[in-house]
């Protein structure tokens, strides 16, 4: 039995071994996962976004033919946004930068036409204008929620793979640090309305 006892607690280490770097593993993939899950609700919320925003300049459009350019900049803006594409697999901080910065320009040229729909009192008043106002409301709140949450997915990955000693394993098994979502440059400033 002697003999063999040596091997015994080679083994037991081995075990115990393959079984921590398991669950380092194992961890990591399932909070990579909840990071893919949280981004897929991001994306569907700024998809439900750009959605309303068709339906909204499309009533808007019955009523102020002389808002083209305010009309025109919101199309662009919701075109581009929906061009900027993230790779959930491997989220870095410039692709959310380059993502937060086209939805922002979507959010401001669909301020200035929120701001100009003000001057018709008649567009004002249609219910289909007010749900979908409501409904855009609504879907902003979403997104605040979705973008909270997606930051909130990327905490315990980032840390379970930054704790040393995992993050040895994380990094040899290609596990790398994801980006937060963070406010668009400027976000501090209060906003300036013109009428």
């Amino acid at each position: 039995m002697r003999k063999f006892l040596p091997w015994i607690i080679i083994g037991g280490v081995v075990l115990i071994l393959f079984f921590w770097i398991k669950g380092i593993n194992n961890t990591a993939v399932q909070l990579n996962a909840n990071i893919e899950e949280s981004w897929g609700n991001v994306q569907t919320s700024y998809q439900r976004r750009n959605d309303l925003i068709g339906n909204l300049v499309n009533t808007v459009k019955g009523y102020a033919e002389h808002e083209k350019s305010t009309l025109t900049a919101v199309i662009e803006a919701r075109a581009k946004a929906t061009q900027v594409t993230v790779d959930p697999s491997n989220i870095t901080a410039e692709q959310l930068a380059a993502f937060n910065a086209a939805q922002s320009g979507v959010s401001s040229s669909l301020s200035r036409l929120l701001v100009s729909v003000e001057q018709y009192p008649n567009i004002k008043a249609d219910q289909s204008f007010l749900k979908l106002q409501d409904e855009l409301a609504s879907t902003e709140n979403q997104i605040l929620t979705a973008r909270t949450r997606f930051n909130e997915a990327v905490k315990p990955y980032n840390i379970h793979i930054g704790t040393f000693p995992n993050s040895i394993f994380a990094g040899m098994f290609g596990f790398q640090k994801k980006a937060f979502f963070e406010a668009v440059a400027g976000a501090d400033k209060p906003v300036e309305v013109k009428f």
